[in-house]
């Protein structure tokens, strides 16, 4: 109660009322202490000016002042006087301010402190200064002669803090006379509180306004009756509603309950009988009322009852609309979240079939241009539509299925929509003609089936067309109205950009794939060092830069090469394409692996350059690994730029990843490239892929390393084929979020029955030999007919190798698909091919060897160069035949002669 009583109304009146006493009282003091402190102050100043103009005055002044020293003669007096006026000070000077008297004897003499220009104008002067003595009042006035002239001055004064002494001794009185007052005042206040107290029962301002509010809004806005009846039966009280609902004349208040008129006799009696009641219906009128009653005592409060009314039969008509729209509105939302969930535009279709069955439509079939489909514009008239999805609450109906085509005609509600942009209500189907011309037997069907209602609305997005969606209703639903159609053309307007946004993205997507398709290999070329296997899976979102490729190189060898470009879409397809390209015209120059990644990181760098940040993002971000297979040697050299390395599947099934130095991505540049050599036994199976493979947001790399091992081991003798099926099987879920390249090949060993080679000493007289050993080799490999061209192509090789070259000089002799020699010098200068003048003597070794070669080239090597040429064998000889034992021995050599292949 005590801290309701602060809240309450007379609580805050006795708050006021003490607050505005206190204020009064505490003004009142203030004023009295600023005039005591003016009437004190001027007490002063009114003593030190008689004190002075007394002693001024006074007799034998003017003699002393004649007298050789004043001092002596005046000193005691103005003491003296000083002590029986009370003041602090009586200073005598000359008119030039040298004092004569002072209360401190050390100040004789000295300039007196203070104004002496009006008073020696023959004024009284008073000012308040700090002198010897402190802050002090002083009155200063001039001593005349007989003949008036100032002769001297007089001051006399009072220290500031002994005024103040003397306000200290009034402020007790001053301040018990405002307490007096206050306790006066505060006590009557706290009478007058206390009566309010009582009269507002203690209730607080925003209470009593809250209650008034209640009051007002229950007898005048609340939308439910409300009637307070007494004990005796007396209607106390009825609001505007209870009147309205009752049909209470204006004076029904204070009369008894069983006399109002127009109530019905259940009613007068359950109001006048004062028991409980909950929502019990009773008639009033033509309305059905639902009527609560409750006691009114229950908390001390006087006897009677409260009732509320509320006219049920309203309510029921309100809650059923609202259910309508609750119900409308709950469909909306769940279109919003099952409706364009993909960006496919049959499944979008689909979804937009199956959210309004049952609660709007019994079937739904969904039309769309058939270009549509293919992310192409669609067509200005309803005809090549296709259904793309149909859903209903049977599969018995006699609708068309999906993937029909349909070329409507203008007479019917599809037609009509698809032409005007506008949603067509046919409520009525069997009475309608239009729509069964399109199919006579179906639309037959259709009405026998119980379907008697249509609504067709368009697709329509962006101010395009894309197809029409029905919705159809059977017995013994009621038939479509107008809000039916608003709620359709809704529905289906939600759905329109998810189908548009699925069609843009399915003609990008398309476009991406058919550039990407074009750009990646079409075919393995044929080559005889690997066996080889690939996939390339796009990611669902879209095509990537994912890429490999598999190259063959002279001398039998064959390059392999994957990389990843970071990003999806048409940009990452067409760079993907380029540095695809670019891997090809370098390996056409036999480069090694560091280099060829060398010059691919400045081609990069360089693209970056020169495209602008609104053309393109760059390609830093591009991943490479290039490696080379030789079958002769079992060699394989492979670089890395930014790359994952490979994985290695030994013949007998065990899975290691090799130590392949990691270089920068593609385009950083600054850094040089480094590679790995591996001796691979014949069986070893190479297995490179992209991040794609083994990065997943649900795992680690390493875990998806792991993952990679186990998919590989324990398969000795698998078929590359096989291992791309089982590795993306056990890695990959169904929709890779990312795109993923895996190439897969199994090494290949050329049989050294296949190689011939030499050694050849810097002597032109060897060439002779070498020509007679390489007819001997091709005699055994049954290719004696190529004999002619490939001694005459490896005699021009050879002596350009002891002309130009340097020592040692190798031949190697392969047969593959294609009959190639080689000539190795340690020389770096490399031949070329020039046409030699009629005159010139010499240059036209070169050409010669063009010319009866298919191919011939130069590479680069750690120890100096070989020049190879390669001979086109016919596919019947291809394949060489077992070579006879002792075949490399030239016939007419000794075993000495340097020409004696090894």
């Amino acid at each position: 109660m005590i801290g309701k009583g602060t809240r309450s109304v007379a609580g805050q009146v006795l708050v006021f009322q003490v607050a505005l006493v206190v204020l009064l009282v505490t003004c009142g003091v203030f004023a009295l202490i600023l005039q005591s402190e003016r009437d004190t102050s001027a007490e002063a100043r009114r003593r030190s000016t008689a004190v002075a103009q007394t002693f001024a005055h006074s007799p034998g002044v003017l003699a002393a002042l004649q007298t050789p020293d004043p001092s002596k003669i005046l000193q005691p007096l103005t003491e003296a006087a000083r002590r029986a006026a009370g003041v602090d000070f009586i200073v005598v000077m000359d008119t030039e301010g040298i004092r004569y008297t002072h209360p401190l004897p050390d100040r004789i003499g000295k300039r007196f402190v203070g104004e002496i220009g009006p008073s020696l104008a023959g004024k009284v002067y008073t000012e308040s200064v700090n002198g010897p003595l402190g802050r002090e009042v002083q009155s200063t006035v001039p001593i005349k002669n007989a003949d008036g002239e100032v002769v001297a001055l007089v001051s006399a004064g009072m220290k500031v803090k002994n005024v103040e002494s003397q306000l200290a001794r009034q402020l007790p009185i001053i301040l018990g006379a405002g307490a007096g007052a206050l306790a006066l005042s505060t006590g009557v206040t706290a009478l007058v509180g206390r009566r309010l107290r009582r009269q507002t029962h203690s209730l607080a301002p925003d209470e009593m306004t809250l209650m008034y509010e209640h009051h007002d809004t229950v007898l005048h806005s609340v939308r439910e009756g409300v009637l307070i009846v007494a004990a005796d039966g007396r209607l106390m009280l009825a609001n505007d509603e209870a009147r309205r609902l009752l049909e209470l004349p204006p004076d029904v208040e204070g009369r008894l309950v069983s006399d109002l008129p127009r109530l019905d006799p259940e009613t007068k009696s359950l109001l006048a009988s004062g028991r409980e009641a909950t929502d019990e219906v009773h008639l009033a009128g033509e309305r059905l009322l639902a009527v609560n009653q409750r006691p009114t005592d229950r908390k001390g409060g006087p006897r009677g009852t409260v009732v509320t009314l509320r006219d049920s039969t309203e309510l029921q008509a309100v809650t059923g609309r609202a259910e309508v729209a609750r119900e409308r509105l709950r469909l909306l939302y769940d279109a919003g979240l099952h409706i364009g969930t993909t960006l496919d535009v049959l499944r979008t279709a689909d979804e937009l079939a199956r959210v309004p069955i049952p609660r709007f439509a019994d079937f739904v079939t969904v039309d769309l241009a058939d270009a549509v489909l293919h992310g192409e514009e669609p067509a200005p008239t309803a005809t090549d539509m296709r259904r793309a999805a149909v859903a209903g609450i049977r599969d018995d109906h006699p609708l068309s299925g999906q993937g029909r085509l349909f070329d409507y005609l203008p007479s019917t509600p599809q037609a009509r929509g698809y032409g005007s942009g506008r949603s067509q209500l046919v409520s009525d189907l069997p009475a309608a003609m239009g729509w069964r011309v399109q199919d006579t037997a179906r639309a037959t069907a259709i009405i026998d089936y119980g379907i008697h209602s249509l609504i067709t609305a368009p697709i329509q997005a962006r101010g395009v067309v894309l197809g029409m969606a029905n919705f159809w209703r059977v017995q013994p639903h009621e038939p479509f109205d107008e809000e039916d159609l608003s709620l359709a053309e809704e529905l289906v307007a939600r759905a329109a950009i998810s189908i548009d946004n699925a069609r843009r993205y399915t003609r990008e997507h398309t476009l991406a794939v058919t550039l990407q398709r074009s750009l990646l290999p079409q075919a393995v070329p044929e080559q005889n060092a690997l066996e080889v296997a690939y996939r390339y899976l796009p990611a669902q979102s879209g095509v990537g830069g994912d890429w490999f490729d598999v190259i063959p190189l002279p001398g039998s060898r064959v390059a392999l090469a994957v990389g990843d470009v970071v990003g999806h879409g048409l940009h990452a397809a067409a760079t993907m394409g380029r540095l695809r390209t670019a891997v090809h015209n370098f390996s056409a120059l036999d480069l090694p692996p560091d280099e060829l990644l060398s010059h691919l990181d400045d081609l990069v760098g360089g693209i970056d350059q020169n495209e602008t940040a609104e053309s393109a993002a760059g390609v830093v971000g591009a991943t490479c690994l290039y490696g080379i297979y030789d079958p002769v040697t079992r060699r394989y050299v492979m670089a890395r730029a930014g790359h994952l390395a490979p994985a290695l599947v030994e013949p007998d099934g065990t899975v290691t990843f090799p130590d392949v130095p990691a270089g920068p991505p593609l385009g950083l540049g600054g850094m040089p490239f480094q590679t790995a050599e591996l001796c691979l036994a014949e069986g070893t199976q190479l297995v490179l892929y992209t991040d794609g493979l083994i990065e997943d947001r649900r795992r680690d790399l390493d875990v998806g390393m792991e993952l990679l091992r186990d998919a590989l081991a324990g398969h000795p003798g698998r078929p590359p084929e096989e291992t791309c099926k089982d590795v993306l099987d056990s890695l990959l879920p169904e929709r890779p979020k990312d795109d993923v390249a895996l190439l897969v090949a199994r090494t290949r060993e050329l049989p050294p029955d296949r190689i011939a080679d030499w050694d050849v000493p810097p002597d032109p007289a060897a060439v002779a030999g070498m020509r007679d050993a390489v007819s001997q080799r091709l005699e055994a490999w049954g290719l004696s007919e190529f004999g002619f061209t490939m001694e005459l192509i490896l005699s021009e090789l050879i002596t350009n190798a002891i002309r130009y070259g340097a020592g040692p000089i190798h031949v190697r002799l392969i047969r593959d698909r294609t009959l190639i020699c080689e000539v190795a010098d340690s020389s770096s200068t490399s031949p070329h091919l020039r046409y030699a003048a009629t005159t010139d003597e010499g240059g036209r070794g070169l050409f010669l060897v063009s010319q009866m070669a298919d191919r011939w080239g130069t590479r680069y090597t750690p120890q100096g160069k070989v020049i190879w040429a390669e001979q086109a064998l016919p596919e019947t000889v291809q394949e060489p035949v077992p070579t006879p034992a002792g075949a490399d021995t030239p016939p007419d050599e000794e075993a000495a002669d340097p020409t004696t292949p090894r």
